[in-house]
């Protein structure tokens, strides 16, 4: 797929250029290159700064690769899960990062493209995989949702899309099976919610669509392995910065950092560490940023958007810390 038909309005784009401003010169692993976008901002605000683009969908590597192509020497797009960034890395001959960025979830173009099956607007296979030529051997939606019990279903639907209906919804689709398109399946999780809830706020689907999403690329299992990594693999003073739409995503995000910032420390807040933890990371910012009310009405899908970065510390830094 073209740039030109791959095109994706990075999110919060001047607040991830000016985090990794002071960042040493060397590498930023965009863990999910996407269309680029991150990267272009980053190769034309920073020349001290190359990257190395990662995404598990194909269609966004040729994208990004074409858009960055106009940066030789400074940009390398790879096909690969964000969790196998330090061996993408490694291939690549490189054992350090100045940088690492996660912009997590699911793009507009993924959502846009019926084909692809992530959209209860758009009628298509229920597929949901981003990475579609199969390689990572993840199940389909289809397959989740035509061979899981009843109570799987109801326990996904749950903890990954925080359904509020999510057994009606399990006892629906098991009950309607077998589906094979997202029309079919936005229609069985629309009818089992109560009428007076389907009238409020979003598609009745959106948050079932969420949970079997996630559940397909197993998204929140390999995020906290992925920013661990990312945090190892940093220099002194490079940073760390995630992009986070699901309150799922955002957990993971804000406690691994937090875990880098203290080192796991587990003496009682306002006295001194006596446990023997190190840090290895400084929260650049205690609170997440949000996106401002101008992107948002640009840019709805920016709405749900938290911004969070932590800085790699030197080893003398990091003891100071610890004590």
């Amino acid at each position: 797929m073209s740039e030109g038909a791959y095109h994706h309005q990075p999110v919060m784009v001047h607040d991830v250029v000016d985090l990794f401003g002071p960042v040493p010169p060397g590498i930023v692993v965009d863990a999910t290159v996407g269309g680029g976008g991150h990267a272009e901002a980053l190769l034309e605000a920073h020349p001290h700064l190359a990257v190395v683009g990662l995404d598990r969908d194909l269609d966004a590597v040729a994208a990004a690769a074409e858009r960055l192509s106009r940066f030789p020497g400074r940009a390398q797009v790879r096909h690969a899960r964000f969790d196998g960034l330090v061996t993408v890395m490694s291939d690549l001959g490189h054992q350090v990062a100045t940088g690492a960025l996660f912009d997590l979830g699911v793009s507009s173009v993924q959502l846009d493209r019926a084909e692809r099956g992530f959209s209860h607007r758009h009628p298509g296979p229920l597929d949901m995989r981003m990475d579609a030529s199969g390689s990572g051997g993840e199940r389909t939606a289809g397959e989740i949702v035509n061979q899981e019990p009843e109570a799987e279903l109801a326990r996904i639907l749950a903890e990954l899309g925080e359904e509020r209906y999510a057994s009606r919804i399990a006892r629906a689709i098991v009950a309607a099976r077998p589906l094979s398109t997202t029309a079919e399946l936005a229609a069985v999780v629309r009818d089992a919610i109560p009428a007076p809830a389907r009238r409020r706020g979003r598609h009745p689907a959106t948050r079932s669509f969420q949970a079997l999403r996630i559940a397909v690329n197993e998204e929140l299992d390999i995020l906290p392995g992925a920013l661990e990594q990312a945090v190892d693999l940093l220099v002194p003073g490079g940073r760390c910065v995630a992009l986070a739409y699901h309150s799922g995503e955002d957990r993971i995000v804000k406690s691994c950092f937090r875990q880098a910032a203290t080192g796991g420390c587990t003496c009682p807040p306002g006295l001194p560490c006596g446990c023997g933890a190190v840090p290895s990371v400084r929260l650049v910012r205690l609170a997440a940023r949000r996106p401002s009310a101008a992107e948002v009405e640009a840019n709805p899908r920016a709405a749900s958007a938290r911004l969070r970065a932590v800085e790699k510390l030197a080893p003398a830094d990091a003891a100071r810390g610890a004590r």
